[in-house]
Formats: structure tokens, C-alpha cells, sequence
């Protein structure tokens, strides 16, 4: 009889992990005394890790070069909120519009499930209708649009994530998207938990996606169209495939943005937020989820907390500090990018991922560096010791 085969001490490490953080992310906002600046971090941090993880799918897993998602992170916003404002506010929300949408989709289903179920109800299927109408919306637009390569396709993305800024904020599709007016009344998350639970469970599609045939065909494309294609792929089918789902997790990120900011504008999606996650993408490691992951974290903190405090005028007796003002925290910051670009030059993570067997290797090598140390042995290569 064979034996059966229990989990390997890496996958408990990692369930183990995972667990941990849900539980720290559960705890974190019922402990007292938490900074406010840590939970934006987590909480933004988490929304910017799934949206930096659809564009690595893109960009990173199938060599897609596009520049669109702060625009399907629009439409992802706009439609949560636009079926979602509360029916008490909805005329004061489009006081110069009759509004289409006469009611609110998690209300509705408040009023037949009772209060939290209902909440928890509506905000998962309006988190579902986002990403749809952001990937059909994608399928749309990738018709002419996968058509082309390289920086071609680009350009051709970040012109429809514009042209798409621009139409919201027309009249004619004012009774919807109230214009260039603010979007608020909708429901919204005060937790770090619930943004992790969502942005969890998409990563870990994502991840689930590029680890199944349709992820390799996506690998091989990116390695050689030619000969994916002389292999049996289907070039064009799994190119619109991968941009559809992209732009899926890129509208339910949009969606989580906007309960994360309570209001929707149009302003807030322009082509600047489009660069922030292709840098955050790059640090991390073009084809690498860990990397976008801990990117997303990094650049949300150097950028909200770490370094706020050189935006400050800062005075040592009577001698003012050079050059701290407003401003110089992203003087330094971009320091900061140029040196990890430079130093780095795939990213902190590169193509690998996170592994179990690579920390243990690493606390080994610190180690026998001690051990050597404190010994008087001197390591040499091919792991022999000179005595």
C-alpha cells in the first residue's frame, strides 16, 4: 500500500502565514493606539497590490505593453458607486441632474436580507458588476486595439483610459456620472480586513490562472509569439483573454478605491495614477506577483508615511534645516526609485517569487557567517574552511 503523502512543511509554513496576517489585519483596527498613517498604508497598499498584480499579468505574464488600467480602474469605481448611492442623499448627490439610477442595489437587498447580510451581499455583486462592465468594456476596446505591439499598443490603451475620463465627465452621460461632479453616499469600508479578504481572494485567482495551461500559453506568448503560435496557441484569443481578465481585477481595484476614498471623481483616475503602477510593477519585478505585492506596500509607504516628514520645515535650535519644505518628500522619493532601478535592474524580486527554501537558505548562510566568525574559521570557495 502506498503511503499517503501529508503537506510539505512549506505549504503549513505558508497557510500558517497567511492565517497570521488575516489575523493581524482583524485585530489591527480594535487595538488602541494604532497610528492612523499604518492603516492607510495597509489599506491602500492592498488596493494598489491587486491592481500592480492585473497589470503583471498583462504586462509582466503575457508581454502585453498596456497603459489603460486607470482607466477600466474608473469605470470599475463609477459603476459601484453609481448602483450603490443611498436613496436619502441620491438628489442632493445630482443636485444640477436627474439622476438614471433610481435606486441602490445594497439597500435593495438590505431591505430583503436584513442589514448585514444585505451590506455584505450588495457590495460583493457590485464588486462583481464592476469588474464585468471593465472587462466588457476591455473586449470592446481590445477588437482593434491587440491588433498591435509594443509601444504601439501603449499609446493606443492610455488614449482610450483618457478618452474614457473624458466621456464621463460629458452631460450626456451626466444623470449617471453626475458630471464632473463628486460620486459619495455609497457604501465604504473602515477596516484593513475586508479590503485584504477581497484583494486576497483575487490574487489568489490570479495566481491560480498563471499556474494553469492558460498561464503558460500566456508565458509562451510572451516568450515567442512564433512559437506559441507554431505550437497550437491561439494568439489572438489568449491575448484578449488575459486583457479581459486584467481589466476585471483592474475595475474591482477601482471599485475598492472608491470605498476606500468614500467619493468618485474622474480626476482622480488620470494617466499619472496609470505610471504609478507600472513603477510599482517594475520595483517589484516584471513577472512577479511577490514583487508587485511588496512594491504596492513599499511605494504606498515611502510615499504616504515614511518620508512625510521632509515636506517639513524643520528647525535645530535656531538653525533651519536646508532644503526640508514642501515638496522635497518626492524629490527624495524619486531618488529613491532612480536607486533601486539602478541597483536592481529587474526589480526586487525580479521573476522569482516568495520561497520558503529561499529564506531558509538565506538565514543559513547568516549562519555559518557567524559560526565562522565567532570561530576564527574563514569560508572559502567550495565551502571548505582553512583552519
Amino acid at each position: 500500500m502506498e503511503k499517503k503523502k501529508g503537506l510539505s512543511l512549506q505549504t503549513i509554513l505558508t497557510i500558517a502565514g497567511i492565517a497570521l496576517i488575516y489575523v493581524l489585519a482583524f485585530l489591527l483596527d480594535r487595538i488602541p493606539g494604532v497610528p492612523i498613517m499604518l492603516t492607510t498604508v495597509l489599506r491602500k497598499g492592498a488596493i494598489y497590490s491587486l491592481v500592480a498584480v492585473s497589470m503583471n499579468l498583462l504586462n509582466g505574464f503575457t508581454g502585453l505593453f498596456s497603459l489603460g488600467q486607470a482607466g477600466f480602474m474608473l469605470v470599475g469605481a463609477y459603476a459601484f458607486a453609481a448602483i450603490n448611492i443611498s436613496s436619502g442623499i441620491r438628489s442632493t448627490v445630482y443636485q444640477y441632474y436627474d439622476p438614471l439610477l433610481k435606486f441602490s442595489l445594497t439597500e435593495t437587498l438590505q431591505n430583503a436580507l436584513g442589514n448585514t447580510a444585505g451590506t455584505v451581499l450588495g457590495v460583493f455583486v457590485s464588486l462583481l458588476l464592476a469588474g464585468l462592465l471593465a472587462a466588457g468594456l476591455a473586449y470592446l476596446i481590445g477588437l482593434p486595439v491587440l491588433k498591435l505591439k509594443s509601444d504601439y499598443l501603449a499609446i493606443a490603451t492610455l488614449g482610450f483610459a483618457e478618452i474614457i475620463r473624458a466621456l464621463v465627465q460629458l452631460e450626456a452621460f451626466a444623470p449617471v456620472t453626475n458630471g464632473s461632479q463628486l460620486l459619495r453616499g455609497f457604501p465604504y469600508f473602515s477596516d484593513t480586513f475586508m479590503p485584504f479578504v477581497i484583494v486576497g481572494i483575487c490574487i489568489a485567482v490570479v495566481v491560480l490562472l498563471i499556474n494553469s495551461t492558460y498561464g503558460r500559453a500566456f508565458k509562451a506568448i510572451r516568450d515567442d509569439e512564433i512559437a506559441a503560435e507554431a505550437m497550437g496557441i491561439n494568439l489572438a484569443h489568449h491575448k484578449r483573454m488575459a486583457f479581459i481578465i486584467s481589466s476585471f481585477f483592474a475595475g474591482i481595484s477601482g471599485a475598492l478605491l472608491a470605498m476606500y476614498q468614500t467619493t468618485v471623481q474622474a480626476n482622480t483616475f488620470k494617466s499619472a495614477m496609470t505610471y504609478e503602477i507600472l513603477l510599482i510593477v517594475v520595483i517589484g519585478g516584471i513577472g512577479s506577483i511577490t514583487g508587485s505585492i511588496l512594491g504596492s506596500f513599499l511605494y504606498v509607504a515611502c510615499s504616504e508615511w515614511w518620508l512625510r516628514f521632509l515636506d517639513n520645515p524643520t528647525m535645530i535650535g535656531t538653525f533651519k534645516v536646508p532644503l526640508l519644505g514642501h515638496g522635497f518628500r518626492m524629490v527624495v522619493f524619486s531618488v529613491v526609485i532612480m536607486v533601486i532601478v539602478l541597483f536592481y535592474r529587474q526589480g526586487l524580486m525580479g521573476t522569482k517569487e516568495f520561497s520558503w527554501d529561499a529564506i531558509f537558505a538565506f538565514f543559513g548562510k547568516i549562519g555559518r557567517f557567524f559560526k565562522n566568525l565567532f570561530t576564527g574559521q574563514k569560508a572559502v570557495k567550495g565551502g571548505a574552511a582553512n583552519e
